[in-house]
């Protein structure tokens, strides 16, 4: 499914909820299999689909992750007109997104909400596994984007 410059892309609220539901499931799946991926390899000693209740409401990390993911697919499709420009095309720019801005967001914003401080960002693995769980979840949400809208 390869996205031509000649496609127009729509930020209506059905597109903007496909994003939703699309960057959802590749929390669920890329992203988490990524988290498989490295703690299978020893990088990491997070585990994938972990079901320990999160607060305020209790809901599992995997969910709460996942509609996070979901927030960020809003985002993704809101820049997703500029994928098709970059110099690597749309699916570079899918993974590239994914792996800078909510890894980014993560360490700088939401780290700094939960604990008071940056996250170490610049330790081994911590410095590979963010980029590459979200890169995953990047591809996931293009792969996913056009599975949904055909």
């Amino acid at each position: 499914m390869a996205r031509s410059a000649s496609l127009t892309y729509s930020t209506s609220a059905s597109r903007l909820a496909l994003g939703f539901v699309a960057a959802f499931l590749a929390t669920l799946t890329f992203h988490q299999i990524g988290i498989w991926a490295l703690h299978a390899a020893g990088v990491t000693q997070a585990v994938p689909w972990t079901t320990d209740p999160v607060p305020p409401f209790g809901v599992p990390r995997v969910i709460s992750l996942a509609f996070w993911g979901g927030v960020w697919g809003i985002v993704f499709v809101l820049l997703e007109p500029w994928f098709i420009r970059s110099p690597g095309g749309y699916w570079f720019a899918a993974i590239v997104f994914g792996a800078i801005f909510p890894t980014a967001v993560s360490w700088f914003v939401v780290s700094p909400l939960k604990t008071g401080a940056i996250a170490p960002v610049f330790a081994w693995p911590r410095i590979v596994i963010g980029p590459i769980v979200n890169g995953l979840w990047g591809l996931g949400t293009a792969f996913f984007l056009g599975v949904l809208t055909g």
